[in-house]
């Protein structure tokens, strides 16, 4: 099973998505923490965050390979980048789900004011994303991001997890 949580910035998925891999047991993997790691210095290059997508990409085949769950966790905001994955995915017959995570402008504000482990990322980098940002648009799981509705969350995602074919 490949499960790929995206979003904008702030929108709440890296914090969905490690709760969503828990609660599977399935491998969690997030751009952010896969960047810090691979690179000293990061500059958000369009060169960079192929190198990083391509990473995620191998650890997605590993576990197809291995026939163990996976839950990718990135912006995932151009379409050529989520064909790369659906590609290997059917190269393994699997198929990907899809969940979005979304939040209100007010909140992603002030998510992006605090510090966080592993993103970089500012309001800026969310303003510029979300211009730039191609919409999903097959058919996948909406969830609306606040500051204390997790459990509501997952329980939807679980739900929706579990009717796919």
């Amino acid at each position: 099973m490949v499960i790929i949580v995206f979003g904008l910035p702030g929108s709440g998925k890296s914090y969905f998505a490690s709760r969503l891999a828990m609660h599977l047991e399935a491998e969690y993997v997030n751009s952010d923490e896969l960047r810090m790691h691979m690179l000293q210095e990061r500059n958000y290059s369009e060169a960079e965050k192929k190198l990083v997508y391509d990473a995620m990409l191998s650890r997605m085949t590993d576990a197809l390979t291995d026939k163990k769950p996976i839950v990718l966790d990135a912006t995932f905001y151009k379409k050529s980048i989520r064909r790369r994955f659906e590609q290997r995915a059917a190269e393994h017959h699997q198929s990907i789900i899809y969940i979005e995570v979304t939040s209100s402008e007010d909140i992603i504000r002030d998510r992006l004011l605090s510090p966080r482990v592993y993103s970089e990322a500012d309001y800026d980098v969310y303003l510029k994303l979300k211009k730039s940002a191609e919409p999903l648009t097959r058919d996948h799981l909406v969830l609306v991001s606040t500051n204390n509705n997790i459990v509501s969350m997952l329980h939807e995602a679980l739900h929706y997890i579990e009717t796919q074919p």
